[in-house]
């Protein structure tokens, strides 16, 4: 017999199942039923919550994506200096990724990018986390440099998650977050109007 949750404890149940699925099978071969399987519930309970898979893989995205962006924007808080901001974002950055690969994957694996709307959904987070990091950026360099300069840190974040994945996901999130902010910090300090 299934408990009956409030409708918001249900969602979250529905979005945690949900994410398991699709990170082990992928969206194309993830059914309803394999969703609604997993959390122990009827595929009516689900079509409750959820119109479609279409818009379930959606909201697991914006979950993701929303899980991403807070890791990261409450990274900086405690930071007085630059240098010591920039490692405690990419401690964030990589914290979530160890803790949560399977959001990491569905937001920025080939399921996602393949499909326009995914990607759109995807590219939305990218966005904003760089305009979470540009204003970090104290470089006195011009609005767009910093802009340009906060996607280059996003998507070095991102491309040595995907090394660390690929390599079976074993990784001290630490000393990741040192090695790479010793790189941006380097890259940062040297920014300077042209």
């Amino acid at each position: 017999m299934t408990t009956r949750l409030p409708a918001a404890e249900r969602r979250e149940q529905l979005l945690e199942s949900a994410l398991d699925v699709f990170a082990r099978h992928g969206y194309h071969e993830t059914s309803m039923n394999d969703v609604a399987d997993a959390a122990g519930i009827t595929k009516p309970v689900l079509y409750q919550h959820f119109a479609s898979k279409r818009e379930l893989y959606l909201a697991l995205i914006d979950e993701a994506g929303h899980r991403l962006l807070q890791a990261v924007t409450n990274a900086h808080l405690e930071a007085s200096d630059g240098r010591r901001r920039t490692e405690l974002g990419f401690l964030a950055y990589f914290n979530w990724v160890h803790q949560d690969h399977d959001a990491f994957q569905l937001l920025f694996g080939g399921g996602s990018r393949r499909d326009p709307d995914f990607d759109r959904a995807a590219a939305r987070y990218t966005a904003l986390v760089a305009d979470a990091i540009e204003p970090l950026i104290t470089a006195d360099i011009e609005r767009e440099h910093r802009r340009m300069l906060a996607h280059a840190i996003v998507g070095l974040a991102e491309g040595v998650s995907r090394h660390l994945l690929r390599s079976g996901g074993n990784f001290e999130p630490d000393v990741v977050a040192r090695q790479v902010s010793d790189l941006a910090w380097a890259g940062l300090r040297s920014a300077q109007r042209r």
